[in-house]
């Protein structure tokens, strides 16, 4: 292959992956080979000295897809040239003054100020026109909503969700296959979001790391002072040093051990001039600033061999290969699996077991195959589903190969959808686990819902089975009994329609007054007529009581349910339309649960956390200095303490 045909070849797969990465939240190749492809087109157009219209070498981003409205940047966000060698850095530094801060990995946003007030957020997008997320942004954990400087200001930082809480997050979602991926795609999910309630409840942080230029104050041209500012009107700026041609190599050192318990995520280090004109003096080129630099880390990679390849099946019907190799040791823990995402990332290495691989932690943290030496590619595809022994079939989207199981009733799929049915916020079936669910399927003991109100039948076997006794046996068939009295939101929680959560669940037994047989009859513009119910979620409601299968499952089922009854009173809806927040320790009421649903059944609306759109936030220490406190107070918001609340629904 010629010089030219090879450049074609990376450009197609390097402008695939990026728009898988960037507009799709989703990952085709690793970043190790990205930037391996990348560096070799590099060095390529160096040495044809010919550069093609559609090189991800001088463009900046991809078109964009969502709904969100559009808006131009008043100049275009380039991204930064970038270097894997401490001693470039160095070089690049020369005798200047530099800062070198973390480069997070999360979403890019341009905020703006106008007297004091935030009037626009809008995101990175393409580099030359972005998305307007200002109503997303205003929700932002730490964001200033009023800064004390009332001239024009436009600050530029990432979006993130920190470690901490994207893992309590997913602590909090049972079902394994629907826990998300990674902070930064769930970051980019959020802040684009067209119902910012969404945002508020996903803790979505801002850092800044740049500051636009300010005419009235003297910064007396240091980048530094600039930031210092920044920070004095409210603002998190990115962690930073400052460094100089001596020190720069050992900053870098200390920043490489920081990242394992740093709590942002972060794919690299950035290093700009703190000499704001010497930066502005040399200008840029047509993708890159020349004033700062980017820095990846050097992954550390060991060489070790495939043992086999794990096929994974999920709820969803996907079957997720996963590497298994003889255990190495990567940034200071022993590894052995790896993700391969799906079947074109298995296909692009030419995986064979026995072959001699390379690995690495992609930003120091997550295993990732980077390299297959021997390439022998026999790797079977498994033609059944190792769950349910049901055939399978490769789909192909936007050309990339999944393996999917055809089997409707795929026990992997069964085993999820009877967990999240018995879960506490459904059914509420105390002391069924997945793992004793999963016997019982395996045994032919649940094969539909309604099953689980006939597990009497199998008595004698189920004492049979490890872990139970009499006694366990008494307590699980009571738990099931128990159950049969429902609310009808959970109920309708319990079955598992796509992006019907329990909130929205009641939203929609308030509209139709608990009346189930509406509820199955509903098309998509009736649900979509209440408030924050939007098409997604009506069509998935629409789709799933038009399916003929699932309208046995529901027949079967109500043979052995009975929904609680709620006597409507009219009176008692005097919270309609008022939105509170819960924060801080109760006294009178037991839990914030309890007190939520106090309040949903007079009428109102419990949310996450405090915004334009709160009437009132409840919490008894109306003196406390938590967040919630300081933005109702900036935003004039009512504070109540319980007993004020019991005074007022009385």
């Amino acid at each position: 292959m010629n010089k030219l045909d090879r450049m074609k070849e990376l450009i197609e797969i390097l402008n695939k992956a990026g728009k898988a990465y960037y507009q799709e939240n989703r990952e085709i190749i690793s970043n190790f080979e990205y930037d391996a492809m990348y560096d070799e087109l590099l060095k390529l157009e160096a040495e044809t000295e010919t550069v093609l219209s559609n090189s991800p070498t001088i463009r900046v981003g991809y078109e964009l897809l969502t709904a969100l409205e559009k808006e131009a940047h008043p100049s275009p966000m380039l991204s930064l040239d970038k270097t894997k060698e401490p001693k470039a850095l160095e070089e690049w530094l020369g005798g200047q003054i530099g800062l070198l801060s973390w480069k997070l990995d999360g979403l890019t946003i341009v905020l703006t100020y106008e007297n004091g007030e935030l009037v626009k957020a809008v995101t990175r997008g393409n580099g030359e026109v972005g998305e307007v997320v200002t109503n997303n942004a205003r929700v932002f954990v730490n964001i200033p909503r009023k800064i004390s400087y009332q001239g024009s200001l436009v600050i530029r930082g990432e979006a993130v969700i920190p470690y901490s809480i994207f893992h309590k997050m997913n602590e909090e979602i049972e079902d394994v296959d629907s826990q998300y991926k990674n902070p930064r795609n769930l970051c980019s999910g959020s802040v684009r979001q067209l119902n910012n309630e969404i945002t508020a409840k996903r803790n979505v942080h801002f850092y800044g790391f740049s500051v636009g230029d300010v005419e009235d104050i003297d910064f007396h041209n240091s980048l530094e002072e600039k930031i210092l500012w920044a920070k004095s009107l409210g603002f998190d700026m990115v962690e930073y040093v400052k460094v100089n041609r001596e020190n720069i190599v050992e900053a870098i050192h200390e920043f490489s051990e920081k990242i394992q318990n740093y709590d942002l995520p972060s794919d690299g280090l950035v290093l700009v001039y703190d000499d704001i004109a010497y930066g502005k003096s040399l200008g840029r080129t047509a993708k890159f600033p020349k004033d700062s630099i980017a820095f990846k880390w050097a992954d550390e990679t060991a060489d070790t061999k495939l043992l086999q390849i794990e096929w994974s099946p999920s709820r969803t019907g996907l079957i997720n290969p996963v590497a298994v190799f003889e255990p190495v040791e990567l940034e200071g823990t022993t590894v052995s699996r790896a993700s391969l995402h799906n079947i074109s990332v298995m296909e692009e290495l030419e995986l064979g077991i026995g072959d001699e691989i390379t690995v690495y932690k992609a930003n120091m943290i997550i295993p990732q195959l980077a390299e297959n030496k021997t390439r022998s590619g026999h790797m079977e595809i498994p033609d059944c589903c190792p769950a349910c022994g049901g055939e399978t079939k490769i789909e192909s989207d936007h050309g990339i190969k999944t393996l999917v199981c055809t089997n409707e009733f795929c026990s992997a799929k069964k085993i999820k959808s009877f967990s999240h049915f018995v879960s506490r916020d459904a059914m509420n079936v105390d002391g069924l686990s997945e793992a004793t669910l999963e016997k019982m399927i395996d045994r032919g003991f649940l094969k539909e819902l309604d099953d689980l109100f006939m597990l009497s039948r199998y008595k004698e076997d189920i004492l049979e089975m490890d872990g139970f006794g009499e006694k366990s046996y008494e307590n699980m068939i009571r738990a099931i009994e128990e159950s049969r009295e429902v609310p009808l939101a959970n109920f309708i929680y319990s079955l598992g329609i796509a992006n019907v959560g329990l909130s929205n669940a009641k939203l929609i037994c308030r509209h139709f007054h608990d009346d189930f047989t509406a509820i199955r009859k509903a098309k998509v513009d009736d649900f979509t007529a209440i408030d924050q119910i939007g098409p997604m979620i009506g069509e998935a409601m629409e789709s799933y009581f038009a399916t003929s299968h699932n309208q046995k499952v529901l027949d079967d089922l109500l043979q052995w349910i009975h929904f609680e009854e709620k006597e409507e009173v009219i009176q008692e809806q005097i919270l309609d339309g008022k939105t509170f927040v819960i924060t801080g320790s109760l006294n009178h009421f037991d839990n914030r649960k309890q007190l939520k649903e106090t309040i949903e059944g007079l009428g109102g609306k419990a949310a996450g956390s405090v915004s334009k759109k709160t009437d009132y936030l409840i919490n008894n220490d109306k003196e406390s200095t938590s967040s919630k406190n300081k933005k109702a107070k900036e935003l004039g918001i009512p504070i109540l303490s319980e007993k004020d609340f019991l005074e007022m629904i009385q």
